[in-house]
């Protein structure tokens, strides 16, 4: 990247004002599941996301992560209007877009950008890469001083890629080359908002740092705020300075990044932290909780009653079932600290006493391999 190369920069998170850039409250999507014959009717809904709560101010970084199935991708999807909502508001720059008509949604279309997933089949393989650049401006009518062309190509080079490589296809670029097209054309029309879904899942390790310092760099110089989705922990913590955490298409718990990673209090954040992975140094003993979940997300058609993660939670009791636990600050975090639990997990990571494995066959597959050392 050029020392002498500068691009417009948005408003800094230090000038903004008090309200967020993006805010939603009770954002929920449901899809109807159609059967009978000859006659199809509604027979229930997958309930992808349910009364989620997120704000991001200008210029800051948001991490939305979870297992897979959780409602995140759908989250983002319905933030940039790409789906429309079941209910709840979705409010950006102090307009509610919730369900604002194509014509409304025209000039908030440019401030809200996208990063896709897959780096292979969100660029169309026909198009040149300049054209893939190229036509968010030409659909929304900019011309920039000096040219389009010569805008893709200041593009290009803010994202480490050649300016040469302006007449490419997609099919001659790789993986990682891929997905910092993708991060150009988000940048094209110069956003407030960029929602990235999983930018770097599909990525080798190396290149997922490229990316996603890449990302940070962008975000420093030109003030974008990130709405940042992946199953990560890692990288959401390198990135985000506020973490939300998924669960069945419910935010349980949202906080700034020191108190989600070293203070977590909702037990499915717990168990997040402790299956991610670490390296043992010298054979010293690990000094980090260790939890280990039986079975797989419940499914989203027939939630769980009262605390969907209860079927899986260790401290669950008759309460969990019958009240749903609201977002709320407990009496000991942080401001800003919120935390969906009816019975919460103490604000440390360091290692319990005895494990807590939920899974009988992983158990009794560790007590057989135990048995015969």
């Amino acid at each position: 990247m050029s020392d002498n190369l500068t691009l417009p920069a948005q408003q800094s998170p230090a000038g903004a004002s008090a309200e967020p850039l993006l805010t939603v409250e009770g954002l929920t999507k449901h899809f109807p599941i159609y059967g009978g014959f000859p006659i199809k009717r509604k027979v229930g809904a997958v309930q992808a996301v349910d009364k989620v709560d997120l704000t991001v101010g200008a210029g800051e970084s948001v991490g939305l992560v979870g297992e897979s199935g959780c409602g995140k991708s759908t989250t983002g999807r319905l933030i940039t209007r790409l789906l429309e909502p079941t209910g709840g508001k979705i409010t950006y720059a102090g307009h509610d877009i919730t369900h604002a008509s194509r014509r409304e949604l025209a000039p908030i279309r440019s401030e809200i950008q996208m990063i896709f997933q897959d780096p292979y089949s969100s660029l169309n393989p026909r198009q040149t890469v300049g054209t893939i650049i190229r036509s968010p401006m030409e659909v929304n009518g900019i011309e920039p001083a000096g040219g389009r062309e010569k805008r893709v190509r200041e593009l290009l080079e803010l994202v480490g890629l050649n300016p040469e490589h302006y007449n490419r296809f997609p099919h001659e670029f790789s993986g990682g080359q891929r997905q910092r097209i993708g991060v150009a054309r988000a940048l094209a029309l110069q956003p407030k908002l960029i929602v990235a879904d999983e930018p770097v899942s599909a990525l080798d390790v190396s290149i997922q740092a490229q990316v996603v310092n890449l990302l940070q760099k962008v975000q420093q110089e030109m003030g974008i705020a990130f709405l940042f989705i992946a199953h990560d922990l890692a990288v959401v913590r390198h990135f985000s300075q506020r973490v939300a955490v998924m669960y069945l298409g419910k935010v349980v718990e949202v906080g700034d990044r020191d108190s989600i990673y070293n203070r977590p209090r909702h037990p499915y954040t717990h168990a997040l932290l402790s299956a991610v992975p670490e390296v043992a140094v010298d054979d010293e003993p690990e000094d980090r909780e260790r939890i280990r979940l039986a079975g797989d997300v419940p499914s989203p058609i027939m939630p769980p009653s009262g605390c969907r993660f209860r079927t899986r939670c260790w401290k669950a009791q008759d309460k969990c079932a019958t009240e749903e636990p609201p977002l709320v600050r407990l009496s000991d975090s942080r401001e800003g600290h919120l935390t969906a639990c009816h019975f919460p997990e103490e604000p440390t990571t360091e290692a319990r006493d005895e494990d807590i494995v939920l899974d009988p066959g992983l158990k009794a597959l560790e007590d057989e391999n135990a048995g015969t050392d």
